[in-house]
């Protein structure tokens, strides 16, 4: 496969929930120490009949992001994939998903001292 034509799943934790994209484009995030840069997404064709609601939210959603970042203990697996499924929210913490997100510790002000 072409570096041109790379296609990629991204799985990743956002707000509780699990994430499952294709994009174009992943890299470290270049000047963002700690992120994964995720760009060029790929969604399904406007013309299909069926409509995937959860798909459609997440077009929505990133309907005017050309790239994002993602850090990285957020990212669940990436993926080189020969052809697209279907972009979802797969599940969340309390959504019955098997995927546990990693331990975020608070360094501020919150330790008793």
């Amino acid at each position: 496969m072409s570096a041109k034509h790379r296609l990629y799943r991204v799985t990743f934790m956002n707000q509780g929930q699990v994430y499952e994209i294709y994009a174009r484009e992943v890299t470290h995030g270049g000047g963002m120490l700690g992120f994964v840069e995720i760009g060029k997404l790929v969604f399904g064709e406007k013309t299909t009949v069926v409509v995937d609601t959860s798909e459609e939210k997440l077009k929505n959603e990133f309907a005017d992001v050309e790239r994002f970042y993602v850090p990285v203990h957020a990212v669940v697996r990436i993926d080189e994939v020969s052809k697209r499924g279907p972009a979802r929210i797969v599940g969340g913490v309390d959504g019955g998903s098997k995927v546990t997100p990693f331990p975020v510790y608070n360094f501020g002000g919150d330790a008793k001292k």
